[in-house]
């Protein structure tokens, strides 16, 4: 059995985090990690308590919606409520951070930036990532490590081939399509 990749590990969780996101139109989620363990996480949405954007709608000024916290700025603020330094960690992000997010990244001193999508990548934030010697790096998650309905989707494909079977379709082309599916398969057998 392969294990999963620390940057695509972390990477996932950040996806699953942005799962959580009430923001209607980009859903966000980072996850920070320091010597391989995660100690904290964050997903855009309000403050908490607070009227979501899924809710009442986005509350938009010049195009931004000021009612939501950003996931970057969740997970850092999460960590000073805590007391958990964030000094040389590391943060993957499903996007490419804001340049508020930038910023407030730089001065909590971690030193490296995972992003899966780029989004409205500011240079000026890249310029600032590299004057503070952040290292910024896309890493995108090559596929989804977490999938519920594996089995059903299994059971789904084997009845189609049956049908198929039984309206007459060739050996060859069955034993074709269920190699196919099982090398979909296989990485999650």
């Amino acid at each position: 059995m392969n294990r999963i990749s620390w940057d695509q590990y972390f990477m996932a969780q950040s996806h699953l985090l942005a799962l959580r996101s009430t923001c209607t139109r980009l859903t966000v989620g980072a996850t920070i990690v320091r010597d391989k363990r995660i100690i904290a996480g964050g997903y855009n949405g309000s403050i908490a308590g607070g009227t979501h954007c899924i809710d009442e709608g986005c509350y938009v000024i010049d195009n931004h919606c000021v009612r939501t916290v950003h996931a970057e700025m969740n997970a850092l603020l999460q960590c000073a409520k805590f007391g958990v330094p964030t000094r040389d960690a590391e943060i993957y992000v499903t996007h490419f951070p804001c340049l508020q997010c930038c910023k407030s990244i730089i001065q909590s001193g971690i030193k490296v930036v995972y992003y899966a999508k780029d989004y409205k990548n500011h240079p000026y934030a890249l310029e600032l990532f590299s004057q503070a010697g952040v290292k910024v790096e896309q890493v995108e998650l090559e596929e989804m490590i977490i999938d519920l309905k594996t089995s059903e989707k299994i059971d789904f494909v084997g009845s189609l081939l049956q049908e198929l079977k039984e309206n007459g379709t060739s050996e060859s082309k069955l034993r074709s399509l269920h190699e196919q599916a099982n090398k979909l398969f296989t990485s999650y057998l």
